[in-house]
């Protein structure tokens, strides 16, 4: 079962240690440097947004994961609402993918 609370305190961890770029064009950047191992993204973001992100985490072969609200979510990483946020942390990443199994 995922444990979403779990994902979050890692991508908590991943954003104290400047290993989490949030925001649309952040995470954006993060997949095409080929930085991000693993974006989660809000489940109230628009069908755009997740078509968007899933489209281009399967072109560069990132994982993705949906959790949370925008709010949360931000909240997380130690920003405003935000609707999608990259972990570059590989072992961080790896830990929050785990946790939504």
């Amino acid at each position: 079962m995922a444990d979403e609370r779990k994902a979050l305190a890692y991508i908590g961890f991943a954003a104290r240690a400047g290993k989490a770029p949030s925001g649309e064009f952040s995470t954006e950047a993060a997949i095409k440097k080929g930085k991000a191992k693993a974006v989660f993204i809000s489940g109230d973001a628009s069908d755009n947004t997740k078509k968007k992100f899933r489209d281009k985490c399967a072109y560069y072969h990132v994982p993705i994961a949906y959790l949370a609200n925008r709010e949360t979510l931000g909240k997380a990483a130690g920003k405003a609402a935000r609707t999608s946020v990259a972990v570059t942390d590989a072992s961080l990443a790896e830990a929050a993918m785990k946790a939504m199994e």
